[in-house]
């Protein structure tokens, strides 16, 4: 990607594999503190799966400025990641992206996003920071293993025969979600075979596939806010409101990704039903109240004109078709039955599961290095006194809303400027 200045014989201050959002800032970090530092890529350019995160307009983080609650979204993890928070926190994000040209805007649940709202601007930012700091980037570089002498990385071995040395090594290879972006394990190869503890990792947030997936294929596309309950054996398991998407296959959106794992540990006991109150906002007397209204002053408009002044209008039909109306019937026509039907439907949207989709769909992995084996003040690996742990790589869950970026900023970071103080 950029002109490599590096050989085999040369002995860099610090090595980062993996040219991710954590990696970019790892390396950037620890070169504007003097390091020679070498970022190795093993895709054409850097940053492919930032390119795409946030639906393309990049989520960069969550503007939570109360750490002790920002550190809880972070749940188990959230302990561990005190130190480094203080040394790089959400505002730091904020920033740091401002001050690079890249201004930011608040959203829904304080999520924060590139008033371009483009990946595009941020990756940007980031690759112009990677420049300014004279990072030498090597792309094509996939590294097959990390040799040691005892408690020292000595060596990145890639594939092809060229071997690179460093005084210290960041690893900033992600889990395995979006593997087409080049997240495929290796990291957590790379740590087993050095004897860290990995855990088994699956998909953590992801959508939702359902059964009879063409009842809401028709609606694909359509965002709404609603309350989500989960089902199993008739009893309710977990409740979120939340945004939620509607797809060709199932279900989406942030509320959704954020109950995704629960379900999937559901589904392994049996079946698992979802229900949509697309009214979140109000009780069964106030949505009949509602209706009453729109069939009083639309009483010669067809139902399905009607309603789209409740609901978004490719939802109708699934309604109507739910509770037996003809999307046709003359609203001076609906009956008290069909009305009150109707408004159970709008409180009780019921949809049955068939499965998580898979990790090419994955937001972020679940499980990953064992915390209790990372010097969270620095991220060091307790295990190799110069390697440094970053990023997805990590056994760190969090929901969807700029935490992982965040994640990934803060590591990134704080091992930067480790690994440069350990290099130089």
């Amino acid at each position: 990607m950029f002109a490599a200045r590096s050989q085999e014989d040369t002995v860099w201050d610090v090595a980062v594999i993996g040219g991710g959002a954590a990696g970019m800032m790892a390396a950037a970090t620890a070169a504007k503190h003097g390091a020679r530092v070498i970022l190795l890529e093993k895709n054409k350019t850097l940053g492919k799966k930032l390119l795409i995160t946030g639906g393309g307009r990049c989520n960069v983080t969550n503007a939570e400025f109360d750490n002790k609650k920002l550190l809880a979204k972070f749940k188990h993890g959230g302990k561990f990641l005190a130190s480094p928070f203080t040394q790089w926190s959400s505002r730091d994000t904020i920033e740091f992206f401002n001050s690079r040209n890249v201004p930011t805007k608040e959203e829904n649940e304080k999520r924060v996003f590139p008033r371009s709202n483009s990946a595009r601007s941020v990756w940007d930012g980031l690759v112009a920071y990677i420049k300014e700091t004279n990072v030498t980037v090597m792309s094509n570089a996939k590294v097959l293993k990390l040799e040691n002498t005892g408690e020292n990385i000595t060596s990145a071995a890639l594939y092809g025969g060229k071997v690179i040395h460093a005084k210290s090594f960041i690893l900033a290879t992600g889990g395995t979600s979006h593997p087409e972006t080049g997240s495929t394990g290796d990291g957590y190869r790379f740590l087993r075979e050095l004897g860290h503890r990995v855990s088994e990792t699956g998909a953590a947030l992801v959508p939702i596939a359902l059964k009879y997936p063409e009842r809401g294929a028709r609606a694909a596309g359509t965002g709404l806010i609603a309350k989500v309950s989960v089902f199993q054996n008739g009893e309710k398991q977990l409740e979120r409101t939340g945004k939620i998407l509607f797809t060709h296959v199932g279900l989406s959106g942030p509320c959704i990704l954020n109950m995704s794992r629960d379900i999937g540990e559901l589904l392994a006991y049996g079946s698992v039903f979802l229900e949509l109150d697309l009214a979140p906002d109000l009780g069964y007397e106030k949505v009949n109240e509602s209706l009453q209204n729109i069939f009083k002053i639309d009483h010669n408009k067809k139902i399905r004109n009607a309603l789209k002044t409740l609901v978004p209008a490719a939802l109708v039909p699934l309604l109507l078709e739910d509770v037996e109306i003809d999307s046709e019937t003359p609203c001076n026509s609906v009956t008290r039955d069909e009305r009150v039907r109707l408004m159970k439907a709008l409180k009780h949207l019921r949809f049955e599961v068939d499965h998580l989709l898979g990790m090419d769909k994955a937001v972020i992995t679940s499980g990953g290095v064992e915390l209790s084996e990372v010097d969270f003040k620095t991220m060091r690996s307790i295990k190799y006194n110069n390697l440094f742990l970053v990023g997805d790589i990590l056994n760190i869950d969090r929901p969807s809303g700029g935490y992982s970026l965040q994640l990934c900023w803060t590591t990134g970071f704080v091992a930067g400027n480790a690994a440069a103080s350990f290099g130089i």
